[in-house]
């Protein structure tokens, strides 16, 4: 038996020369993304984040089986295993202080147990962030956010594609009109999601895209109006004022839009990544998080991180290249498949 400290176990306006809809291949010709069934996206949450896993799953079995008790000694070691995932200092502090009270009330029999309560503790901080209630009206406007590389527009690509799996109709909209090829890249993800998309021309104002955007939307009583917008830095002031003009351009056409903004952020740049996305939150109004390159990284602790720090939930997850790889994020699973 491992016991730790405790007693006796208890029981715009419109641009209307500026845009155009592109109109994709044909509806049997687009690739869908695959429908696994729960276990099989299990199964593929599972392989995303082995990298993590063989961080942190094994090393707790190392903790665990190199004593008897599980003293302060180990929940110290379990501490640097717990950072050595990217869960951050604020976040594994508040675990481990949890299991320690919870020692004091009740003893912790075995490694087991201790595994079954960090389990429960990750869930509980995963599940914790608030999320919108969307509105039963569409269509429902999604913002995508962040900065460039991060994935963002590879992210509304595969989540055009998600949302059709869940029988949605689905609108793209092309308002990255600062990078070069943004929208060209757009087009390829409509077309091979077989959705359409409204684009400009680079370089033309990205709200009054959005504006024939939400006309069309409307129009065409689609379900989901998904916007890429351009990538920025909360420093850019310009930028971020071209955003709040898009979201005012949103709300005068749909009541209550954006309903949700995601913030796209890569999981390989772990804390640094965090670091740069609390400053954007707060200027962003960002409802939720995309959190992308999942499967190239031992660091995947940093949903955990996300949800306790910024007060965000994680959404999505990308876990891969192809279209289907973008998968709604489940804290059961993802807490799972890191510890088993």
């Amino acid at each position: 038996m491992f016991k730790l400290f405790g007693g006796k176990k208890d029981a715009v306006t419109p641009d209307a020369e500026a845009t155009e809809t592109a109109t994709p291949g044909q509806e049997q010709a687009a690739e869908a993304p695959s429908e696994a069934p729960r276990a099989g996206l299990f199964s593929r949450m599972k392989h995303a984040v082995s990298r993590t896993r063989e961080t942190l799953s094994a090393k707790i079995d190392d903790l665990v089986a190199l004593t008897r008790t599980v003293d302060e000694k180990t929940l110290g070691d379990l501490e640097s295993v717990l950072l050595t995932s990217d869960l951050g200092v604020q976040t594994t502090a508040i675990i481990l202080a949890a299991i320690r009270e919870r020692a004091r009330h009740q003893a912790i029999e075995g490694g087991g147990e201790l595994r079954q309560l960090l389990k429960a503790e990750l869930r509980a901080i995963l599940d914790a962030p608030p999320r919108p209630v969307l509105t039963a009206e569409t269509p429902v406007v999604t913002f995508l956010v962040g900065v460039n590389g991060t994935g963002k527009t590879t992210s509304a690509g595969k989540l055009a594609a998600w949302y059709r799996a869940q029988n949605r109709s689905v609108l793209l909209c092309a308002a990255d009109t600062f990078r070069a090829a943004a929208i060209e890249q757009l087009d390829i993800w409509a077309t091979r999601s077989g959705v359409e998309m409204i684009k400009t021309r680079q370089g033309g104002d990205p709200a009054a895209v959005l504006y024939d955007a939400a006309s069309a939307s409307k129009a065409r009583g689609i379900d989901e109006l998904i916007v890429d917008t351009a990538g920025r830095l909360h420093t850019k002031s310009g930028l971020m004022d071209e955003l709040e003009k898009m979201r005012r351009t949103a709300a005068k056409l749909i009541p209550g839009a954006p309903h949700e903004v995601l913030l796209v952020m890569d999981a390989t740049t772990g804390q640094n990544g965090l670091t740069q996305a609390r400053q954007f939150t707060q200027s962003a109004g960002v409802t939720g998080i995309i959190l992308t390159k999942l499967d190239g990284t031992a660091k995947g602790g940093i949903a955990v991180a996300i949800a306790r720090e910024l007060n965000l939930p994680v959404r999505f997850v990308g876990v891969g290249e192809k279209m289907g790889d973008l998968l709604e994020f489940s804290s059961t699973d993802f807490v799972n498949s890191l510890l088993g």
